[in-house]
């Protein structure tokens, strides 16, 4: 089947990501073309250099489920097509799964002959018998859309700033594994929760309102507390039961405050209380 594509990374499958979904979708039924997005197994970066550890907004899985939404996903080994110029690898799109129109984000670059400017890329194109059409910046308000502006909030407990540019609540899965129970002495046992993927981000050190699914619940509040050392324990007021083992999705909802140290269990408490309060109050 004849194709229009775009290609990159997308990680977090942010808002600015899906402003060049938009055109596709607009292009594809205009010109009668099927979409397509074409992505990689690992980030880029983490090929080209050999110390770099991306820490990412979305695990492999999770980028292809978003990214289906708006079309068919082709997911490439970046290290099979790394070698390619620019030429050769819009001609592997044209002969091997019929793209006869590229989409270039503005910021997108793509071959090992490392090209900058659009029109070269329209030059190569035109040789292999694909269009290429490159599109603007997506930009929202004063807000610079872009992965790293993702990953730089979170970094820093900007929650609403995150989601806001994600255009959805950040995500993070994992399984519940044992902890050291102190939650449970005080009256508000809390689920350690082990992340999926070690290159996912963890928003900064601090407590959270988050909205969880488990197995038997979805979209509960839940307050959830991220320790220095990365550890990740929510309590989730309306559960009652046995977690463990369990995979549980949390969606971050606000920043609450700094995690700090308390004199005693008893002013631990008190404080998870008024917490836990906060969180079950209505906006």
């Amino acid at each position: 089947m004849r194709k229009i594509a775009t290609i990159g990374f997308f990680d977090g499958v942010h808002c600015g990501h899906r402003y060049l979904f938009d055109r596709l979708s607009r292009e594809s039924h205009e010109r009668g073309l099927a979409p397509l997005i074409v992505t990689f197994d690992i980030h880029p970066r983490a090929a080209l250099q050999a110390d770099y550890i991306p820490k990412l907004l979305t695990t492999p899985e999770e980028r292809a489920a978003l990214l289906s939404q708006y079309g068919e996903v082709l997911m490439l080994s970046f290290r099979d097509v790394q070698p390619l110029t620019a030429a050769q690898f819009l001609e592997l799109l044209h002969t091997e799964y019929g793209v006869e129109v590229l989409l270039m984000g503005y910021d997108h670059r793509f071959g090992s002959d490392r090209m900058t400017h659009p029109q070269d890329y329209r030059r190569a194109g035109e040789a292999q018998g694909v269009e290429v059409l490159p599109v603007g910046e997506y930009i929202d308000g004063e807000l610079h859309v872009s992965s790293t502006e993702i990953r730089t909030a979170l970094e820093h407990g900007n929650i609403a700033v995150a989601n806001e540019l994600l255009g959805r609540p950040y995500c993070v899965r994992g399984k519940v594994v044992h902890g050291k129970a102190v939650g449970r002495t005080i009256g508000f046992p809390t689920a350690n929760i082990l992340p999926d993927s070690p290159l996912k981000i963890i928003p900064k050190t601090g407590v959270y309102m988050a909205k969880v699914n488990t197995p038997t619940m979805d979209n509960a509040p839940a307050f959830v507390n991220i320790s220095a050392e990365g550890v990740i324990e929510a309590y989730i007021p309306s559960f009652k039961g046995d977690l463990y083992g369990a995979e549980l999705e949390l969606r971050f909802v606000r920043y609450l405050r700094e995690e700090r140290k308390f004199d005693s269990l008893e002013d631990l408490r008190l404080q998870i209380k008024a917490d836990v309060d906060n969180i079950l109050r209505p906006a």
